[in-house]
């Protein structure tokens, strides 16, 4: 059985463990992505930000584009939020385009537009927590300090065996502990750190993964006590579970003679907050009663449908309307014709319903 103090377990294992992610990374790990390999803490911590909650193949495309349309911080510090979100639109999870955007501003203004070298530092940013830091400063300046994203708690959990729950902060400090003692020594070369944080974020996200784990191809497999005590898949431990809620949203999909869209802007706290977005109604009698008498008579009701979001399910019933008015009744917002619309932030399914009905 293994040590019930990970500190213990980490120690038992680390110089070995660290040596064989590192060499395993130079022959079986990810290369082919394009932010891999790059010492350019911009492009590091716009695939960071991307890449959380988000597949790789998802965020390969929105990566380039970014690239394209801002090739530097400076540049995304200088443009519309508008035109943020608008790139950013398909993403989902706004308030990270949110932050990123603050970010670079504040990269700009307190930095002189170059990204700070320490974990400490980049801490300091908005958007930018303790394993994103980390992994910036890791990559690009060699810094000796561990990340804890999704794919390595895995792996880390499994190899320990550490059976400590995970909702509790306390648990998760003790694993940060763990996973800064199996880093590569401090003797070691700066690469080497880069090279290991790379390693064990490819080991969870192509081996060691959330179900079915391939642990006969896994480097560090006799070393690893979950698969020992033949459970790998009962880590990592984390009780506390999402709490989801379900509502019932209407939309009203108004256009007027021009075929010109209304939307308004969201506020800035709440689903969707800063987006453009249709006029959204509790109810299918409060989205009449937004609509001047002449507008409600010519109301279709379209196919209702569910989005889910993280902590909630929302059953949209989609309604449209060719307006015979200035638009609807007391929303704040504004026509837009399709090049408009198509360049703002936008919900997914918001956005998804107006390219069906264009």
């Amino acid at each position: 059985m293994p040590p019930e103090d990970p500190l213990v377990a980490a120690r038992q294992i680390a110089g070995s463990f660290a040596a064989r992610i590192v060499g395993w990374q130079g022959t079986h790990g990810r290369s082919e992505l394009p932010w891999l390999g790059s010492r350019d803490p911009y492009r590091v911590w716009l695939s960071e930000v991307m890449l959380q909650q988000t597949q790789v193949s998802t965020v390969l495309g929105y990566f380039q584009r970014f690239l394209d349309r801002f090739p530097n911080v400076a540049a995304l510090a200088e443009a519309s939020e508008d035109e943020v979100f608008g790139l950013w639109s398909g993403l989902g999870y706004y308030s990270r385009a949110r932050n990123m955007h603050r970010c670079a501003q504040e990269v700009v203004v307190r930095f002189n537009g170059a990204f700070p070298s320490t974990a400490a530092e980049l801490k300091t940013l908005p958007g930018i927590g303790q394993s994103t830091a980390a992994a910036i400063s890791a990559f690009c300046h060699g810094e000796r300090v561990a990340i804890l994203d999704g794919n390595v708690k895995r792996v880390l959990t499994r190899v320990l065996a550490f059976a400590g729950d995970l909702s509790s902060a306390a648990q998760e400090r003790a694993l940060w502990a763990a996973a800064t003692e199996l880093l590569p020594s401090e003797e070691g070369p700066d690469r080497a750190v880069a090279a290991y944080t790379q390693g064990v974020m490819d080991l969870g996200a192509t081996v060691c993964t959330p179900r079915k784990p391939a642990c006969l191809m896994c480097p560090v497999a006799d070393l690893c006590a979950a698969r020992a005590e033949g459970a790998p898949e009962s880590y990592p431990v984390k009780s506390r579970k999402i709490r989801r809620s379900s509502v019932a949203v209407w939309a009203l999909v108004a256009r007027d003679s021009q075929r010109r869209v209304w939307l308004e802007k969201r506020a800035a706290k709440g689903i969707w907050a800063g987006l453009h977005c249709l006029p959204l109604y509790e109810s299918r009698d409060a989205l009449l009663e937004g609509l001047a008498p002449k507008d409600r008579l010519a109301v279709r009701d379209g196919k209702s449908f569910l989005h889910v979001l993280t902590h909630k399910d929302l059953h949209m019933h989609p309604m449209s309307v060719d307006c015979t008015t200035p638009g609807p009744v007391a929303t704040p917002g504004r026509w837009f014709d399709e090049r408009e619309w198509l360049a703002l932030g936008l919900p997914a399914p918001i956005r998804k319903l107006l390219l069906e009905s264009a």
